[in-house]
C-alpha cells in the first residue's frame, strides 16, 4: 500500500512522528456508465474496509466523500459517491487518489509493520555501524527488499528476512540488521 509522503507531526496533525495523516486506498480512473460511477484501482491490502456508507477522502485537498455504492469490476471496483449523479460529475474526480485516515488502518500482528511505518527509519548493523535510512521497500516474489541510502547517496539492498532483519523499533526509529557476506 502506498502512503502519502510524511511530513512533520506539527504540519499534519499525524498521530506520531513520521506517520502520514492519510493512507492511499485507491485511484479513481474514469467515469463508467450513466449513474455517476467511477472506475477505481485498488491500492490497499484491505479492500474489505471500503464499504457503502464509509467516508473516504478524495484528491490532494482530502475532500470527504461518502461511498454510496461499490461493486467489483475487473481488477478494480466501480464506486459511486453520495451526491454524484452523472458521468459529468463523476469525471471531476478522474485521476485522483482516494485516502483513508491512518488511524483507521487495521491492526497488524505482532512484529509486522506497514511500509509507511518503516520508511525513514535509521538502519544500523549489529556491530553498531550506521548504514543509512530506509528509503524504499521493494516487493519481490520471495521476500521484500529494503533499500537503505547513506548520507553520500550510496544504497545497499537488504533482504527482509529473519537472518538479516534482527530488530525493528518504531519507538527508537531504527532497524538493527546483520549483514550477510557480500551485502556491502
Amino acid at each position: 500500500m502506498a502512503p502519502k509522503k510524511s511530513r512533520a507531526t506539527l504540519e499534519t496533525g499525524s498521530p506520531s512522528v513520521g506517520e502520514p495523516e492519510y493512507l492511499v486506498v485507491g485511484f479513481l480512473r474514469r467515469p463508467h456508465g450513466v449513474k455517476g460511477e467511477v472506475l477505481m484501482d485498488i491500492h490497499t491490502d484491505f479492500p474489505d474496509r471500503l464499504k457503502t456508507g464509509k467516508t473516504v477522502f478524495v484528491g490532494g485537498e482530502y475532500q470527504p466523500m461518502i461511498i454510496a455504492s461499490l461493486r467489483p469490476h475487473g481488477a478494480g471496483m466501480l464506486v459511486r459517491f453520495r451526491g454524484v449523479k452523472n458521468p459529468e460529475e463523476a469525471g471531476l474526480y478522474r485521476n485522483t487518489w482516494v485516502y483513508v485516515p491512518t488511524a483507521d488502518r487495521p491492526a497488524l500482528p505482532e512484529g509486522e509493520y506497514y511500509h509507511h511505518q518503516l520508511i525513514g527509519l535509521n538502519v544500523i548493523s549489529d556491530e553498531g555501524r550506521e548504514l543509512g535510512t530506509l528509503v524504499d521497500i521493494l516487493e519481490t516474489g520471495a521476500n521484500e527488499v529494503y533499500v537503505v541510502r547513506d548520507a553520500d547517496g550510496n544504497e545497499v539492498l537488504l533482504p527482509a528476512i529473519p537472518p538479516v532483519i534482527l530488530e525493528t523499533s518504531l519507538a527508537d526509529r531504527q532497524i538493527r540488521v546483520h549483514l550477510l557476506d557480500g551485502l556491502i
